[in-house]
Parts: structure tokens; sequence; C-alpha cells
């Protein structure tokens, strides 16, 4: 069933459509999510959020664009929306413990690598996600689209609203940033 089909059947709430639907984008989206979040259990929740909302407002789709680039920015905009509510929740906790008297009740971070894991390639992994979260917003995910979702600059801008320079540019300029976050992620740790 092509995707226009399938739009219109979802609109009539029909939910084999839905779940063929869900079916042939899951991976699109899941993946997208994971790479803004680097955490793949949020990636899912995220992913079914973005599912629900499409479902829900289907009747939006004007079919300006190709169905994978509205996927692409309804993934990546609930990702930043996820980010940013994570954001404010840690900054929350994060004054709640500083005004608290107990101060046991702080849980250690587990950074013990499971067995049998590489170790190198487990320590480039943390310094790539320290750096990726040190960028800004519209320099990671445009780098998280064109690296890690193979897109061209011309789909980026589209799912981004922004123009293809500046795309570019924004990629550039994160490939000189991640560099630098990378190296000093590494002198440091």
């Amino acid at each position: 069933m092509d995707d226009k089909l399938l739009i219109k059947k979802i609109s009539e709430k029909d939910e084999k459509a839905f779940q063929l639907f869900v079916e042939k984008y899951q991976h699109l989206v899941l993946n997208v999510c994971n790479n803004i979040l680097n955490n793949y259990d949020d990636a899912m929740d995220v992913s079914q959020e973005v599912f629900i909302k499409i479902y829900n407002t289907i009747d939006q789709f004007r079919g300006d664009s190709n169905v994978k680039t509205w996927l692409y920015r309804i993934s990546v905009n609930n990702s930043l929306n996820y980010l940013r509510s994570r954001k404010k929740q840690k900054w929350f906790t994060n004054l709640d413990v500083l005004f608290s008297d107990n101060k046991d009740s702080l849980e250690p971070i587990d950074s013990e690598l499971k067995p049998g894991e590489n170790i190198e390639q487990e320590e480039n992994k943390k310094a790539l996600y320290y750096a990726l979260g040190k960028l800004p917003e519209k320099q990671n995910i445009a780098i998280s689209l064109h690296n890690f979702e193979d897109l061209a600059y011309n789909e980026i801008s589209e799912i981004m609203n922004i123009s293809v320079s500046e795309v570019g540019v924004l990629i550039n300029r994160g490939k000189k940033k991640l560099h630098k976050l990378i190296l000093n992620y590494y002198e440091n740790n």
C-alpha cells in the first residue's frame, strides 16, 4: 500500500492501515530519536509518542513534503522537546538535592562496562555522545541527520526548515567543534 493511501486510511481512523504505517516507518523514527537522544529506552518512548501524534494529527499532513521528511521533522521535534523537558527536570532535581538535607539519597552512577564489551569502542562512543551533547542543538541535529541517517543537505534543510547553505554551515562548524570536544574529552578523562 502506498503512503498516500495509507495516510488517507489513517485519517479515516483505519487501525490496520496505521499498523502498516508504523511497521513501515518504526525503524526510521526510532533511529532518528536515538541519534538525537543517545538513549535507546528514551528513543523508544519518544518514537511511540511520534506515532501517537501522527495518528491524532494525520489530518494536518498536507502532502506538501515527502512522508519521510514529515516523519523526520516530527521525530526531531519530539526528541528535542523531550531533551528540553529532561533538562528542566534535571535542573529542578539538582536544585532539590542542593537544598535537601539528605545528601545520602544520591545514588552513584554505574559506569561499569558490561562483560565482553570492547573497552576502547565503548570509550569512543562515550566521547562521541559527550561531544554531541555539548554541540548547539541545530548543529547536533544537522550532523545526526547527515551522518547517522545519511540524509542529503536538501532533505535536512526541509526537515529543519532552513536553507541548504545553512545546513552546510551547521555541519562544518559542528564537525570542527566535535573534533575539539572529543580531544577535550580525552585530555580530561
